[in-house]
């Protein structure tokens, strides 16, 4: 980058200085918030002009936001206006910033912070758009590239009762638009007398709503949480590490292309990353199964071939699985032990004598995650009177709908992101997906500290986040291997670890259950026109799942991407070189555009010609390509990101506050 052309941040004297914020949302709330926290250091006889743009008009928060407004219009030499205004440009000369309204409003500023949050495609401007758009059109189906805002474009008159919805997407999104055409159009979901819900229809909604995705799925429920808010109770890695990062960056790592501007190594996901991640998934799942008393066996068991991965000199080719062996051989142990205490074979005590684990408080702990805390009771019982556990848990089922048998509940990577094969017809795919949703929320309910399928989730993909990101960010990864990890595998991560709550899931299974909701597509679902009938219909390939649809909703989440975007602002700014994309190059030739923005440490945009724009703060999804797992809220008590770079923007500018 070279140095800018323009003035930096500096306060102007005899006018307030003027403060443009773009984009009414989340985002605004907490950067005002802060603003009316610390507009007390305006320096004396300096004033402050601050304008919110949106083009909804809906700012923030309602009432939240409203406060932090009236605690900036109270502090003297601070003002703040409210615009209910589209900006689509932001021109830049070297003295002043231009705010241009869609209205043909110009605004001046000297600062420009863009808080505009997560757009969508226009269809026409993606393949994938554009082919969903096209089969809409030649059997005259209804095409909704975006459901958003709902009340207008998911209507009766676009949706109405007569027609099916093709649903694009079963994530946050789909269940946003499936909840507002069932329970939006006035069906009430009532408690069901065997447990969960039952949907009864109001009798407006459409005749049908099929969903369909990559997956076939929807996400997983997020399990209620045990964990202590401040982030004390979150899971610490013991393998999925920064330093472990490190180590394979040195030792296995691809030299970035110009490394010698300070750039790291590169990694493979697949071949580097997800090995650390898959080991860590299954050590926190066993140690919630069995508890604490097994972490020096599983440890101990580990360590050799994991420090020998880390130097690099482990067998290549052995793939994600391949630190898993040493650890299943030692739970195989454990079920070993266990299994001929709870039979009867061997007494606790004789069992003790044989390993160094403590076989009781494992045992028990078992009994307890399976079974619950009446059967804990019971088996300790047993155990105090040498008598055989099996007397206690015999035709017990799980309340939590684990597997009962000491070796059942085991590890696997495929039956984490895959629990649902695709079958040979619609019904069977719909029955084994109703299946795994109630057993699956019965392991949300059980919670993320002692239900071992969600721990292993929740304590990765979740409190490990970071570190992932640490492995993936800034070119982390080589371009090939990026565009696997955006394409596959945080998708994995929504279904896995950011799904909706568990009464929320509870809803769209009663839905499926009552027939209103087809899942029958199966995954690998595409829309096509059906030449015979003259309609659109969605095509399951595994399933042979085939039904006509009247409406099309794209109902996916779309990555940042000015080059795509429906809005125009980002377009324009690209267009003038104000902004450029963020590039991933690798040592091999491959080049990654993921369609995030080239933007510096504190967030400010890197020009098409290399300089920076200090003027200009870019906070949220435009600097999706470089950064992971944006879409996330603000966690309470914790170093989250989203407060983090609201904070970077804020420490320079308290340098023009205090000026």
């Amino acid at each position: 980058m070279t140095a800018p052309d323009v003035p930096d941040r500096v306060a102007r004297t005899g006018r307030p200085y003027r403060l443009a914020l773009v984009g009414g949302g989340p985002r605004a709330t907490y950067a005002l918030e802060r603003l009316s926290a610390t507009v007390g250091r305006l320096g004396p006889g300096k004033g402050l002009e601050v304008r919110l743009f949106d083009r909804t008009g809906e700012f923030g928060a309602g009432q939240a936001l409203d406060a932090f407004a009236d605690e900036l219009r109270r502090r003297p030499g601070a003002e703040l206006h409210l615009h209910r205004a589209e900006i689509v440009n932001i021109e830049a000369s070297d003295d002043v910033l231009t705010v241009v309204t869609s209205g043909g409003g110009r605004h001046l500023a000297d600062e420009v912070v863009l808080l505009t949050g997560r757009s969508h495609h226009a269809p026409q401007r993606t393949r994938a758009g554009r082919r969903l758009a096209r089969t809409a059109a030649r059997a005259g189906a209804r095409h909704i590239p975006h459901p958003y805002p709902m009340d207008r474009e998911l209507g009766p008159g676009h949706c109405g009762r007569e027609a099916v919805v093709g649903c694009a997407g079963m994530g946050l999104t789909a269940i946003d638009t499936v909840l507002h055409l069932t329970e939006g159009r006035g069906g009430r979901f009532e408690a069901a007398p065997g447990g969960g819900l039952v949907y009864r229809p109001s009798g407006t909604e459409p005749a049908g709503i099929v969903a369909f995705s990559g997956s076939g799925l929807f996400p997983y429920a997020r399990p209620d949480n045990h964990k202590a808010s401040d982030g004390s109770g979150d899971h610490r890695g013991t393998f999925l590490t920064r330093e472990a990062v490190r180590h394979l960056r040195v030792n296995v790592g691809s030299p970035y292309p110009g490394g010698g501007d300070g750039r790291q190594p590169q990694l493979d996901f697949e071949m580097d990353v997800l090995p650390l991640i898959v080991l860590e998934m299954a050590h926190l799942h066993y140690l919630t199964l069995f508890g604490p008393g097994i972490t020096t066996l599983l440890t101990r068991h580990v360590m050799p071939d994991y420090l020998t991965f880390l130097c690099g000199t482990l067998a290549s080719g052995a793939g994600r699985d391949c630190l898993l062996a040493p650890l299943e051989t030692a739970v195989g142990q454990v079920t070993e032990v266990l299994d001929s205490v709870v039979n009867g074979t061997r007494t606790v005590a004789e069992a003790q004598l044989s390993v160094s684990w403590p076989v009781r408080d494992v045992l028990l702990h078992w009994t307890r995650v399976v079974f619950g805390p009446s059967a804990e009771l019971s088996t300790g019982r047993c155990v105090e009177r040498a008598e055989p556990p099996k007397l206690a848990l015999d035709g017990l089922t799980s309340p939590s709908a684990l597997d009962t048998a000491v070796t059942g509940n085991r590890f696997g990577w495929d039956e984490a992101v895959g629990p649902v094969r695709s079958q040979p017809c619609p019904e069977d795919f719909r029955r084994r997906t109703r299946a795994f949703m109630e057993r699956d929320q019965r392991w949300a309910v059980q919670g993320n500290r002692l239900n071992p399928h969600k721990a292993a989730s929740d304590g990765v993909w979740r409190d490990l986040r970071p570190v992932i990101s640490y492995a993936v960010d800034d070119a982390g990864l080589t371009a090939d291997s990026q565009r696997t990890f955006l394409n596959r595998y945080v998708r994995h991560h929504n279904r896995l670890a950011n799904g909706a709550a568990p009464e929320i899931m509870a809803k769209v299974l009663a839905l499926i259950v009552h027939g209103l909701l087809d899942v029958g597509a199966g995954p690998e679902a595409r829309v096509r026109p059906d030449e015979p009938t003259g309609r659109v219909v969605v095509d399951g390939p595994h399933t042979g799942f085939v039904r006509p649809v009247d409406v099309l909703v794209d109902a996916r989440t779309h990555a940042f991407d000015p080059r795509a975007d429906a809005l125009p602002l980002y377009r324009n700014l690209l267009a003038s070189g104000t902004v450029r994309l963020w590039r991933n190059a690798s040592a091999d030739g491959e080049d990654f555009v993921p369609g995030g923005l080239d933007l510096t440490p504190d967030f400010h945009p890197v020009r098409a010609d290399g300089s920076v724009e200090p003027r200009v703060t870019v906070l949220g999804a435009p600097s999706e390509g470089a950064r992971s797992f944006l879409p996330s809220a603000l966690r309470p008590d914790a170093d989250h990101y989203v407060m983090r770079s609201t904070l970077t923007w804020l420490n320079g500018f308290r340098e023009v506050l205090e000026a």
